[in-house]
């Protein structure tokens, strides 16, 4: 489906096998056409928006100081973009930007202003960056864990256990009864916001099932026809959202288990008229809103 949704999209040739590869940090050192993406505690290195230009990844280069200096288990391979090698690194949390327009950023607040081959490169190189932050520690014995296979494995230094990146699958869905769609709010979102309804899937649970199960416990409502729609990748921390539409049998909600603070069905008319606020263009709900009503 087109266009995709934020933070997908084929913008990167991974070339998995080159992370086999022992020498791959030397190769990438030694090539000047190598574009290195900093990251420090979560946030990006990027050049801030200015004289009429759009926030951008601030990409480095093998002989910049900061990427010269560190140490090679800071490095993770993420793949070529347009042609040219792409490598994470992650300074220190007191690592400073060293230029008047490079500043750390904060992917969420930045990604709809980035080019979307660049928004997506962040969300893959911020959720390996942080994924090698919580996973310093054997899970099995407690013992340090070393980076491996160009950063895309941790494997124990004691036990020899391997560990891989993971994600966290939950599921959000546009529920409707053909002429009203159930939308929900949570307590914490700005007053009068509204969206569809997510949640996690729990283990030994199918999509479908955690669709149906989600919408119960947070609505009363029981929804059929589930059908997918698009997914999402979203690093904070580690999610991949996975949309869906799914018929649902007009009742009155019932919050069952406290997560939203109201639930109710709009009509399409009275989505035009902007009687709430909707999740942003370049969010996953908005875009099954959107599909709903006609819109995309």
């Amino acid at each position: 489906m087109a266009p995709e949704n934020l933070f997908a999209g084929a913008y990167l040739d991974r070339r998995a096998e080159a992370r086999l590869q022992e020498n791959w940090l030397a190769e990438a050192q030694a090539d000047p056409e190598t574009l290195f993406v900093v990251m420090r505690a979560g946030a990006a290195l990027t050049l801030a928006a200015g004289n009429g230009d759009a926030a951008r990844v601030a990409f480095l280069t093998g002989s910049d100081p900061r990427v010269a200096a560190a140490p090679p288990a800071q490095m993770v391979l993420l793949g070529w973009l347009q042609e040219r090698r792409c490598v994470l690194v992650t300074l220190d949390d007191t690592a400073a930007a060293r230029q008047p327009e490079e500043q750390f950023t904060e992917l969420r607040p930045l990604a709809s202003e980035l080019a979307p081959a660049e928004a997506g490169l962040l969300a893959y190189a911020r959720a390996l960056h942080l994924w090698h932050a919580s996973h310093r520690f054997c899970s099995r014995c407690g013992s340090p864990t070393h980076s491996a296979r160009a950063g895309h494995m941790r494997q124990c230094d004691a036990c020899g256990q391997t560990g891989f990146p993971r994600l966290d699958p939950a599921i959000i869905v546009l529920v409707h009864d053909g002429d009203r769609a159930l939308l929900g709010r949570q307590p914490t979102w700005q007053p009068n916001r509204y969206s569809t309804i997510a949640g996690f899937v729990e283990p030994g649970e199918s999509l479908e099932d955690a669709v149906r199960r989600e919408v119960a416990e947070e609505t009363g409502i029981a929804v059929s026809r589930v059908a997918y729609h698009s997914s999402q990748p979203w690093p904070f921390p580690a999610s991949l959202m996975l949309g869906f539409t799914a018929q649902g049998s007009y009742a009155v909600p019932q919050l069952l288990d406290g997560e939203l603070e109201d639930a109710r069905w709009l009509t399409r008319e009275e989505l035009a008229t902007g009687v709430v606020h909707l999740p942003p263009q370049d969010a996953i709900a908005r875009r099954l809103i959107d599909h709903w009503l006609g819109l995309s």
